[in-house]
């Protein structure tokens, strides 16, 4: 399936399902551990806010707070690249102590609000770049996952 054809599927978890699959079967071999999504939902308190959607390849912490890289994303509306997650101190969520670099890619309605983000990590410090979140975010745009921000 591509980017494309997910964006035909009929519903977000479906599309949300479908994207994090074609992720990681394209670059688990590159160093990427883990892969996944997480919804905002407003009406939880800051510290619960990010649930855990669909996610490779397997489960990670949940609920989680506003307070680490997927919350700055999502409030942002920002994409991050953390290229040593040391440098976050306390405002780093460790769901995996052997992670070491981060990207999270904010997922926006039309309106362009943020409704989650989606979530990469790697064991390596340094895995992610500016251009690895810029496709990304295309990727995601072509899945139907994301719109461009409003300028």
């Amino acid at each position: 399936m591509t980017a494309a054809a997910i964006a035909n599927l009929p519903s977000r978890e479906a599309r949300m399902e479908a994207f994090v699959e074609l992720w990681w079967k394209a670059f688990a071999a590159f160093g990427v551990s883990w892969a996944g999504f997480y919804v905002d939902c407003p009406h939880e308190p800051d510290a619960q806010r990010m649930i855990l959607a669909a996610r490779r390849p397997g489960p990670a912490c949940s609920p989680i707070g506003i307070h680490g890289a997927c919350g700055q994303g999502l409030v942002s509306g920002q994409t991050m690249v953390v290229r040593d997650v040391a440098d976050l101190g306390a405002g780093y969520i460790a769901c995996d102590p052997r992670d070491r670099s981060e990207l999270v890619v904010p997922c926006l309605t039309p309106e362009g609000h943020a409704w989650g983000v989606f979530d990469v990590d790697s064991h390596q410090v340094g895995s992610f770049q500016a251009s690895d979140g810029t496709a990304c975010q295309e990727l995601l745009s072509l899945a139907g996952l994301t719109q461009p921000a409003p300028s």
